[in-house]
C-alpha cells in the first residue's frame, strides 16, 4: 500500500499498461450496459412523455397520462418489443459514455490522491472529477444519444445503421451532435451529485452495514435530488435531439419528422414554459426518478463485483 492507496488500484500490475489502469474503464462500461438493459423500457416512456405536447409539431397531442399509462399503451399498440426500440444505440452509448465517464472519474481521483500527502477524499475533489468526466464523455457519446431518442420517438427505424444513415444523409454531421450543450449540462448535474454522494455514503456505511447493503442504500441516496435537478435540462435536450434541421438544398425525408421548432436551448426553454407552463420542464420526472434508483443499484452492484476479479 502506498499513501493509503491499495497496490492493485494505485500501482502497476494486473490490469495496467504503462501505469494506466484499464479496469475502471472496462468494468464501468460493462456495468453501465447491464444497468441500461435492465431499465430501458422506463427510459422509453420518459422520452415519449418529454416530447409530447409541443405546439406546432407532430407531437402536440398528449397521448400518455404518465409512466404506467405509457408502458401499457406502447405495449398494447406496438408490442412489448417497442419498449426496447433504440436499445442498440443505448448500449453503444453506455459502452462509450459509461466507460469514459466512470473510468475517467476513478482515474482522476487516483491521480489526485497520488499527488498529495493526504490520501483522504474530499467532496470538492470528487465533484470536480465527476463533472469533468461527465461533460467529456457525454459530448463524445452525443451521436448515440441522438440515435436513441430518434428511434424511441419515431419507431420506424429497425436498426441503428438505418437511423444513422437517415440522420447523416439529411442533416449531416451536425445532426448527430444536436443538443450536445444541454446533454453535457445534464451529465454534469447528475455526475456532480451521484458519483461523489455514492462514494461518500458507501465509505461511511460499509463498516456499519456491510458491502452489499451499503451499496444499495448508497445508490438510493445518490439518486435523491438528481432527478429534480436534471429533469428540466433533460426535457430540453430530448426536444432538441428529436427536431430535424435539414441540410440546405438537401433531400427532404419522405418519412414524417418534427419541424425545426427551436433555435437553441434557451429558446426551447422559453417556448416550452410559454406554451405549456413551467410544469412541462418536469415531463418525464417520474420515470426519470423511478429509473435512477434501479439503474444505480444494478450499475454499482455489477461494478463492485467486477472489481473483485483479479
Amino acid at each position: 500500500m502506498r499513501a493509503g492507496i491499495p497496490e492493485e488500484v494505485g500501482g502497476m500490475g494486473v490490469g495496467t499498461t504503462n501505469g494506466l489502469d484499464w479496469r475502471p474503464f472496462v468494468y464501468s462500461g460493462l456495468a453501465a450496459c447491464t444497468a441500461e438493459l435492465g431499465t430501458f423500457p422506463i427510459d422509453t416512456t420518459k422520452t415519449r412523455l418529454q416530447i409530447q405536447g409541443q405546439r406546432n409539431s407532430l407531437h402536440a397531442e398528449l397521448r400518455y397520462r404518465g409512466m404506467t399509462h405509457a408502458l401499457r399503451e406502447i405495449s398494447r399498440q406496438d408490442g412489448f418489443k417497442a419498449l426496447y426500440t433504440g436499445i442498440s444505440p443505448a448500449v453503444l452509448r453506455q459502452s462509450v459514455y459509461g466507460s469514459i465517464k466512470f473510468g475517467t472519474y476513478y482515474s482522476l481521483k487516483k491521480i489526485v490522491a497520488q499527488s498529495r500527502d493526504d490520501p483522504k477524499e474530499d467532496v470538492l475533489t470528487n465533484v470536480l472529477c465527476a463533472v469533468t468526466a461527465a461533460m467529456l464523455s457525454s459530448a463524445i457519446a452525443n451521436p448515440t444519444d441522438v440515435l436513441k431518442v430518434r428511434m424511441q420517438v419515431q419507431g420506424h427505424h429497425h436498426s441503428l445503421i438505418s437511423c444513422f444513415r437517415d440522420v447523416y444523409f439529411h442533416e449531416g454531421l451536425g445532426g448527430l451532435w444536436r443538443g450536445v450543450g444541454p446533454t453535457a449540462q445534464r451529465a454534469a448535474i447528475i455526475a456532480a451529485v451521484k458519483l461523489p454522494v455514492y462514494d461518500f455514503s458507501k465509505d461511511r456505511l460499509t463498516p456499519k452495514l456491510g458491502d452489499t447493503i451499503a451499496t444499495i442504500i448508497s445508490s438510493f441516496i445518490a439518486s435523491i435530488g438528481t432527478a429534480i435537478a436534471s429533469t428540466p435540462t433533460d426535457v430540453i435536450r430530448t426536444r432538441l435531439m428529436n427536431q430535424r434541421k435539414f441540410k440546405t438544398g438537401g433531400i427532404t425525408s419522405p418519412l414524417p419528422h418534427t419541424a425545426l421548432l427551436y433555435s437553441g436551448s434557451l429558446d426551447c426553454c422559453i417556448q416550452t414554459v410559454r406554451n405549456e407552463g413551467v410544469g412541462a420542464l418536469y415531463k418525464g420526472f417520474i420515470p426519470t426518478w423511478v429509473r435512477m434508483g434501479p439503474w444505480n443499484i444494478i450499475f454499482f452492484l455489477t461494478y463492485e463485483q467486477l472489481k473483485k476479479i483479479n
